[in-house]
């Protein structure tokens, strides 16, 4: 028997002649992993605690508070019920496709990685027919006059001869606005603008006149002297009025003054035909019978001289249009010896382009959803062409008119060209419609029952 003191000393390691255990005792398992059966494991985790029939007893118990909560996410999230395994996010790839009748609709619902991935673009479809066709008899064949313009309001005006007529694209409904006095047989409409505010129009005229009417009256307000000869371009600036004229003149007027002209500009030296004001107001351009085109800045447009002064055009400049989507960029269009369609920076005064259409170029609208030009031309095809910039490619041409496309005019929602020629007929063109539903139908030029024919008179 051992005695309490011994007994301490082989207890208590730590006490001097103790004995120490030998390495060999103290070591870690390391199982082997060959004797694991690791699959089996896995697949028991990946169950979720789902079990076989007959071991209900050990499921979770779940409260109908619960499984009514389950039921409103799988409703909410279109989730169909006994797929709860399915993932909702994934952050990887799609996998393959499973084999026909094993889709789970499910599961697919959001597990596309849209990282990096476009949107395929949807391809406009440009309709080749017009939407309708208006019957315009004595519409004045003569490539230096603006008889053609669409207001804010949504109304068409158009001169035929000695009269303007308005159209309304709401309802339909045509009324007449003023005519000249029809004891002066050499007296005729020749240029037409519409205000922004959709309620003034101003009225050019063959006696040098430029009359401001009211047009929801039909009721003329003033009107404006100081041309020598005929006023065949006008182009409003707010209060500001440019109007240019066959004696070779710009003048500026202020319609709320009594003193109304500004500025008197005599930089051209054949008639005005082209004339218009940028977006912005900032820039007046304008275009000649002498193939010039001017580029005026609105802050010193008093000096009476012209920023620019551009000569590349071999024709009359009469088609020009502003950039909806770059303040500094013009086009303009030359006549039939020159028929091309140039591209200028305002700014520097630098041509950017210059693209020869083969054929007179009328008139010139941009696109206002879109990168594109469209531009309406005389002989021989007499077409309209959808172009789209800064490439010129030509996306579309638009025919039906029997003579030159003399002007054109766009609807306030920017989805619509009016266009008139010489064939006295103006013709609806919905070229440049953004809407997302593509369900256009071609329709035949020729069916008087698609085309729907009204005539002004």
């Amino acid at each position: 028997m051992l005695s309490p003191a011994r007994r301490a000393t082989e207890c208590d390691p730590h006490v001097r002649g103790a004995s120490t255990p030998s390495r060999a005792q103290v070591d870690r398992f390391i199982p082997s992993r060959s004797a694991l059966d690791l699959d089996v494991a896995h697949y028991n985790m990946s169950q979720d605690g789902r079990g076989t029939e007959g071991e209900d007893d050990s499921k979770e118990i779940r409260s109908p508070a619960k499984e009514a909560y389950k039921k409103s996410l799988a409703d909410n999230f279109h989730v169909e019920r006994g797929s709860d395994s399915a993932k909702i996010l994934a952050f990887k790839s799609k996998a393959p496709a499973p084999p026909s009748g094993m889709e789970n609709s499910a599961r697919g619902v959001y597990t596309n990685n849209s990282a990096g991935v476009r949107a395929k673009k949807t391809c406009r479809q440009i309709p080749s027919a017009p939407e309708r066709i208006l019957d315009a008899p004595e519409l004045i064949d003569d490539y230096y006059l603006n008889l053609i313009d669409w207001g804010s309001s949504n109304q068409v005006a158009v001169a035929l001869g000695c009269t303007v007529y308005m159209w309304n694209a709401d309802t339909g409904a045509i009324n007449q606005l003023c005519q000249t006095n029809p004891a002066d047989e050499e007296d005729y409409i020749t240029s037409v603008n519409w205000g922004a505010d959709g309620k003034h129009i101003a009225v050019g005229t063959n006696s040098a006149e430029v009359q401001i009417w009211d047009a929801s009256q039909c009721k003329k307000v003033r009107t404006l002297r100081g041309h020598a000869a005929r006023v065949g371009a006008i182009s409003w600036n707010g209060s500001q009025l440019a109007t240019g004229g066959r004696d070779n003149t710009i003048m500026i007027h202020d319609v709320r003054i009594r003193e109304h002209c500004t500025s008197t500009l005599r930089v051209h030296q054949q008639e005005v035909c082209g004339l218009k004001w940028s977006p912005s107001g900032n820039q007046l351009a304008s275009g000649g019978n002498d193939n010039l085109l001017h580029i005026f800045d609105a802050t010193s447009i008093g000096n009476r001289q012209a920023l620019h002064r551009l000569d590349a055009h071999q024709a009359a400049v009469k088609a020009l249009a502003w950039c909806p989507f770059q303040s500094n960029l013009l086009a303009s269009g030359g006549g039939t010896a020159d028929r091309c369609i140039k591209f200028w920076n305002t700014n520097t005064g630098a041509m950017l382009n210059s693209v020869d259409t083969h054929s007179q170029v009328c008139s010139l609208q941009w696109n206002t959803h879109e990168r594109e030009l469209l531009s309406s031309h005389g002989y021989s095809q007499n077409q309209l062409c959808l172009w789209k910039y800064p490439t010129m490619t030509k996306m579309a041409e638009l025919t039906g008119h029997q003579a030159r496309v003399l002007h054109m005019a766009q609807s306030p929602d920017g989805t619509t060209v009016v266009s008139a020629a010489a064939d006295e007929t103006l013709r609806f063109w919905k070229c440049f419609d953004n809407s997302v539903e593509k369900t256009k139908k071609v329709r035949d030029a020729n069916d008087s029952s698609v085309l729907r024919r009204f005539n002004f008179r």
